[in-house]
């Protein structure tokens, strides 16, 4: 090697004869500081010493922070086959599931489920978007183009909304290992409210334009977040998409819950006007509850709710994400 030494630039090289055959191709490592080169012996036995010469070579010297003699050696070698024996009691007394292979077929099949379903609503969508947008000569005009959006996308939405409610049971029974609270809040008392209580049980609100915007945001979030959870089950980490899993929802988590938020706000003079799920005197409590008041609390607990998941949704981007911790050896 051409290296710089005491007497400036020089082609610097040495020859080691070793005592026993070693492997004719070492490792060899570069640094900003050193040279690495790793050789490995033909059989791993112990040496007397390094080289067939009796005298050690001037140029060489032992490293001490590595250095092992015979007994040293087989210590560490036999505290590894004790770790290894350890190990493997430890995981003979482990219970194997038996249903381990059922659960994963039903996580892939729900997953793929939900995929097709969301898939489905997107494409339509956004064909409707397209055509009946430009076909009213007004791309824009929302007003016109989605006044049926949810005669036509609903029934898909029910059923995905409704499907969706097994990832709380999944999360308390242990079948997955994402927390429940954050299942709960979006599922819950996030999307179904607003598509059974708001959107289903009243016709004035299905023709509002904002009901494409939920239910377009909703879909766009699912369509990595069903494909992802698909493929973690065979263990198949596909990096793109673990990318936009863990970062489409950045812009589109806070406008589905402001869409939603808008839904609210435009159903509670419906409410108030109707009277539809008021609870007056007399009852139980002899108190008269106003569904609109219950509504307006809603709409605090919703940005709430968007803050509890958001904080939950950025912590686990920077455990998939962010840079991966170095082990130290």
């Amino acid at each position: 090697a051409q290296g710089h030494g005491a007497k400036g630039d020089n082609i610097y090289e040495f020859e080691i004869e070793f005592l026993e055959p070693v492997e004719p191709k070492p490792v060899c490592r570069m640094t900003q500081r050193q040279l690495n080169i790793t050789v490995q012996k033909k059989e791993s036995n112990w040496w007397e010493r390094l080289t067939k010469q009796e005298k050690r070579p001037l140029f060489l010297a032992p490293d001490f922070d590595r250095w092992l003699d015979e007994s040293d050696a087989e210590m560490e070698l036999k505290e590894k086959e004790e770790e290894k024996i350890n190990k493997m009691k430890i995981e003979s007394r482990v219970p194997k599931d038996p249903f381990k292979h059922l659960k994963k077929g039903y996580l892939i099949m729900y997953n793929l489920v939900q995929f097709l379903g969301f898939s489905w609503i997107f494409v339509n969508m956004t064909v409707r978007l397209f055509i009946l947008g430009k076909g009213n000569g007004c791309f824009l005009c929302l007003t016109d183009s989605f006044y049926d959006t949810f005669h036509t996308i609903s029934d898909m939405m029910y059923f995905c909304q409704t499907l969706a409610l097994m990832e709380i049971m999944n999360s308390l029974i242990g079948l997955v290992r994402s927390p429940l609270i954050p299942s709960v809040v979006q599922v819950v008392f996030g999307r179904n409210f607003v598509l059974f209580v708001i959107l289903g049980s009243l016709e004035e609100m299905q023709s509002k334009p904002v009901v494409f915007f939920i239910f377009y945001f909703w879909s766009i979030t699912e369509l990595f977040r069903y494909p992802y959870y698909m493929l973690s089950c065979i263990g198949i980490e596909w990096k793109p998409l673990t990318w936009l899993r863990y970062t489409v929802w950045i812009p589109l988590y806070p406008l589905g819950g402001l869409a939603e938020a808008v839904c609210i706000v435009q159903s509670i003079p419906i409410f108030s006007e109707t009277g539809k799920f008021s609870l007056g005197l007399p009852n139980p409590l002899n108190v008269t509850i106003q569904f609109p008041f219950v509504l307006q609390i809603y709409l605090i607990a919703l940005f709430l709710g968007v803050f509890v998941n958001f904080r939950h949704l950025y912590k686990q981007r920077k455990q998939h994400l962010g840079p991966k911790k170095r082990k130290m050896k």
